[in-house]
């Protein structure tokens, strides 16, 4: 089957769905678009994961816009650049709830997502998260009244499983080097939970400040202290950091971590130092299906590239979109209030074929996380990309995996 073929197919229901709901609509002159918001870093540090975590919502607009939007609507997205500074996401989150925005899709950070959640949630305005994978995002308020949403694995999925790997291939001597932002926190103390159900503790546990040049004496402190794995709970560029400073002490120990290793600012700028870096991922950007042969192509025509930069932000973001819509159009009186919106998102009826996964039923009530732990494979940085660390993982992405409500 062509590229192409699989695009055409998974839009169908959306296609026929639109269809139905635009005939039904008022002929008005001029619809007003219907407004999402979307927040994210697209200049700054972070910028390497923002801007195709953009071009993936984008696409997913252009291509549902092109079937028809909402009610004869056009879908806009409400484009805010929180420059991956809490501060100034906090700002822009309060620009975009005077904007009479619908629902919002962003963040990318943390740090940045936890000091503008109470916004959300006190105005009402469901939150989709498609990158931000901490664990406290979807964990500050009660399931059942929460009005943030996930499309990205939280980080209370991604280190279990990385640990479960270390230990299987025998690296039980872990040093944990984790940044101080909220991020590193969380993520450092789901790592400590996840080795502690293997009754082991890390041998050296180091914190750094973002923005760190050297952290030689860090990493010399993890080699005394007998490590044999280095897993770094950071974003992209201090963990070339950390890589830097084991190929400087020349201490060939393996660096393992959650889905920052699979950054460009980690991969270009520790160069050889990451060759064989292991990561939790959901989306590696290669042809492994029809799905995602589709969408790799409809993102290199559209962006003028054969690589994403980081694939999973875009991926999920593409997703996130394609979820959101679904929503909406099950919303047919076109009241598209904040509760009616949340509750859509909660209930969704149809099946969306997505390219990180089948979203069947991807929210309810009690569970604001779309993605469980069978969706995750292992990456490894080779030759300066990211591919599958195992041939069994290549073989199950084969498949699509559906959400399991167990993890």
């Amino acid at each position: 089957m062509k590229a192409t073929s699989w695009s055409r197919l998974a839009r169908q229901s959306f296609v026929l769905g639109a269809s139905l709901l635009v005939a039904t609509a008022l002929c008005a002159q001029a619809p007003k678009p219907v407004r999402i918001g979307f927040i994210g870093p697209f200049s700054g540090p972070s910028s390497d994961f923002g801007i195709p975590m953009l071009n993936g919502a984008q696409l997913a607009v252009d291509e549902i816009n092109a079937a028809g939007g909402y009610l004869g609507r056009r879908i806009e997205l409400v484009i805010k650049d929180d420059t991956a500074n809490p501060d100034v996401g906090l700002q822009r989150t309060q620009e975009l709830m005077q904007e009479g925005v619908v629902a919002t899709i962003g963040f990318c950070n943390t740090g940045v997502a936890m000091k503008s959640l109470d916004l959300f949630q006190n105005a009402h305005v469901p939150l989709i998260v498609p990158c931000a994978t901490g664990t406290p995002i979807t964990a500050k308020f009660p399931a059942p009244e929460s009005y943030i949403f996930r499309t990205s694995p939280r980080d209370a999925l991604q280190a279990p499983f990385v640990v479960e790997d270390i230990v299987s291939r025998g690296w039980t001597k872990v040093a944990i080097l984790a940044d101080k932002t909220g991020y590193g926190e969380a993520g450092m103390n789901d790592v400590i939970k996840a080795l502690a159900g293997y009754e082991i503790k890390p041998v050296y546990i180091g914190r750094f400040d973002i923005g760190v040049k050297d952290l030689r004496d860090e990493v010399k402190a993890a080699q005394e202290a007998g490590a044999n794995v280095v897993f770094s709970y950071t974003v992209g560029a201090e963990a070339a950091v950390i890589a830097k400073a084991r190929q400087a002490l020349k201490w060939n120990v393996p660096q393992v971590g959650a889905w920052p290793l699979s950054f460009p600012a980690y991969i270009n700028g520790a160069k050889e130092a990451a060759e064989g870096s292991l990561m939790a991922q959901t989306f590696i950007g290669e042809p492994s299906n029809e799905r995602r042969v589709a969408f790799l192509s409809a993102y290199a025509r559209r962006y003028a590239t054969d690589r994403i930069a980081v694939p999973m932000a875009a991926a999920q973001a593409y997703d996130t979109v394609y979820l959101l819509s679904f929503a909406l159009l099950s919303i047919r009186n076109g009241d598209l209030s904040g509760p009616n919106v949340k509750f859509a998102l909660e209930n969704l009826k149809r099946v969306y074929y997505g390219v990180v996964t089948t979203h069947d039923q991807p929210f309810s009530r009690d569970d604001k996380d779309a993605i469980s732990k069978n969706m995750l494979v292992m990456g490894v940085v080779r030759n300066g990309a990211v591919t599958f660390a195992y041939a069994a993982d290549r073989k199950k992405n084969l498949i699509i995996q559906r959400k399991k409500t167990s993890g």
